[in-house]
C-alpha cells in the first residue's frame, strides 16, 4: 500500500506526458485553417497557439523534466529553463523569419536524442563511462536551439502572410513560453510532492531509464518517418 502511494507522483507526470502524446506536434484542422488564410497582425490567436502547442509538446516536457529531475533549488531551476528558453525562441524567431528549411524528421530526432541524453547525463553515465561530465548549461542551451528550430519548422509547413510576421511570432513565442511555465508548474508540483518520499531516490533510475527509453522510441520513429519519405 505504501509503495503504491509513494510511486503515485510518477505515475500522474507519465501519465500526464502520454495523455498529449497524440498532439505533440500535430497541429489540428482549425488551427490549420487560420494559419493557411490568417492575414495581417494577429498577436492573440497565435499567443494562444503557441501556449496550446506548448502544453501538448510532449517531446519539449520530457526534455525539461529530465533537466529539473534533479534540480532542488528554485535559482538553479531557473537558470536552466532560462538556457532552454533563449535557445528555443532564437531559433524559432530566426528560423521563420530567415525561412530556414530543414528537414522536420531530423530535427525531431534530434529532439528526440536530447530526451535521451538528459536521462543518460542523469544517471551518471557521462562520468561512469567517460570519467568526464558535460556543461550541462551549455548542453540545455544547445539542445533548447534544436528546440527552436523544430518550432520554426512545424510552422514553416503553412504560407504566412508577411504582414505583421514578426508580431505574431513574438505572440507566438510569448505563448511558448506561457505554455511551458503552466506545464512546467504542474511537473513541479507532482515531483515537490514526490519529493516528500523516499522512493523519489528509490525511483530516480528508473524514472530516467523511461526518460531514455522514450528519447529512443522519439528517436527511431524520426529516422524511420526520414527514410521512408
Amino acid at each position: 500500500m505504501k509503495l503504491v502511494k509513494t510511486t503515485r507522483p510518477i505515475i500522474l507526470i507519465i501519465c500526464c506526458l502520454i495523455s498529449v502524446s497524440a498532439y505533440a506536434h500535430g497541429v489540428d484542422e482549425e488551427t490549420q485553417s487560420f494559419l493557411s488564410t490568417n492575414k495581417g497582425i494577429a498577436f492573440g490567436p497565435f499567443l494562444y497557439i503557441g501556449a496550446k502547442h506548448m502544453i501538448t509538446g510532449y517531446d519539449h516536457l520530457l526534455f525539461l523534466v529530465g533537466v529539473i529531475f534533479f534540480l532542488y533549488r528554485t535559482k538553479e531551476i531557473i537558470t536552466y529553463v532560462s538556457f532552454f528558453t533563449i535557445g528555443h525562441s532564437l531559433t524559432l524567431l530566426f528560423g521563420v523569419m530567415a525561412d530556414i528549411n530543414i528537414n522536420a524528421y531530423l530535427i525531431d530526432a534530434i529532439i528526440g536524442l536530447s530526451i535521451v541524453y538528459k536521462g543518460f547525463d542523469n544517471l551518471g553515465g557521462f562520468k561512469t563511462i567517460f570519467g568526464k561530465q558535460p556543461n550541462t548549461k551549455a548542453a540545455v542551451l544547445i539542445f533548447g536551439l534544436f528546440h527552436g528550430f523544430g518550432l520554426a519548422t512545424k510552422l514553416l509547413e503553412f504560407e504566412f502572410d508577411k504582414e505583421g510576421l514578426f508580431i505574431n511570432l513574438l505572440g507566438f513565442n510569448l505563448g511558448v513560453e506561457i505554455g511551458q511555465f503552466l506545464a512546467l508548474g504542474i511537473v513541479l508540483l507532482l515531483i515537490s510532492y514526490w519529493r516528500q518520499y523516499s522512493s523519489y531516490i528509490k525511483f530516480s533510475k528508473l524514472t530516467n531509464m523511461f526518460l531514455m527509453a522514450a528519447g529512443f522510441l522519439l528517436l527511431g520513429y524520426q529516422l524511420t518517418g526520414y527514410f521512408i519519405s
